[in-house]
């Protein structure tokens, strides 16, 4: 069974080219699905049963939470700055393997740095592509917006061929595979709870890491809860952490201006 669902007869083309089913063209039963992907206030949305996902889910990258970052989340102190290896002088390109709702590759592009997002789940990658969309025509996103590219694939499978196709240089690889949480109390927010719903966990994350290791000229850095083991593979040549997260480096040459 799908989990998500298009049924909004305007977005049939997206669901086409994405290979999302659609209700009304005979390919899922209208409510099969547990979450439906629709258009809301001129923005993409999954929205489901708001008991247990909470409000519809959007990208957005011009106001809200990435807003409040850009203009105060510490610059390239920030965590995933400092692991990417941004610092004064050095702004290396970055592919984030592992897109998600883009929150770090924004952080990222907001640096300076140009940020490839790959992603593999057809209904987050449309969210992507439409919070991408949006900002590139806001004014105070579009130069941070244009650093960022986005493509559809599996990086565990098809990260080389990703990357040689997209022009951006992969000084570093960021990586955040979902982690197989065993406490419930760890998926409280409704948010997190759609997205799993989605995106499942990365149970082959070892590869991922591998195809990574091949692929970064300089270095991967992996986003971990901070008390869980690294991935499996080599053991990380640096850590760095803060309350809740950590980065797990795997270095191959030192990052220069």
């Amino acid at each position: 069974m799908s989990h998500v669902v298009i049924r909004d007869v305007s977005l049939y083309p997206l669901a086409r080219r994405l290979g999302l089913p659609m209700v009304g063209d005979g390919e899922i039963d209208d409510g099969e699905a547990e979450l439906t992907l629709a258009r809301q206030d001129d923005r993409l949305v999954l929205a489901g049963d708001p008991r247990r996902h909470g409000h519809p889910l959007a990208v957005d990258f011009v106001t809200g939470r990435a807003a409040h970052r850009r203009r105060f989340g510490g610059g390239r102190g920030q965590l995933v700055a400092r692991a990417c290896g941004l610092a004064k002088g050095v702004t290396p390109s970055v592919v984030d393997a592992t897109a998600g709702l883009g929150r770090d590759a924004f952080v990222l592009a907001s640096l300076g740095a140009d940020v490839l997002l790959v992603e593999r789940v057809a209904a987050i990658f449309a969210l992507l592509e439409d919070g991408l969309a949006r900002a590139l025509v806001d004014p105070e996103t579009r130069e941070v917006a244009a650093r960022m590219h986005l493509v559809r694939g599996d990086a565990g499978r098809d990260l080389a061929s990703l990357v040689a196709s997209s022009g951006v240089a992969p000084e570093v690889i960021h990586l955040d595979p979902m982690f197989p949480h065993r406490d419930k109390s760890a998926l409280v927010k409704k948010e997190m709870r759609l997205f799993r719903t989605l995106a499942g966990y990365d149970p082959d994350s070892p590869r991922l890491l591998e195809a990574a290791l091949d692929v970064a000229t300089h270095r991967v850095v992996v986003k971990r809860p901070r008390k869980a083991p690294p991935l499996k593979g080599p053991p990380p040549r640096h850590v760095i952490e803060d309350k809740t997260s950590r980065y797990d480096l795997y270095v191959h040459r030192r990052l220069v201006a």
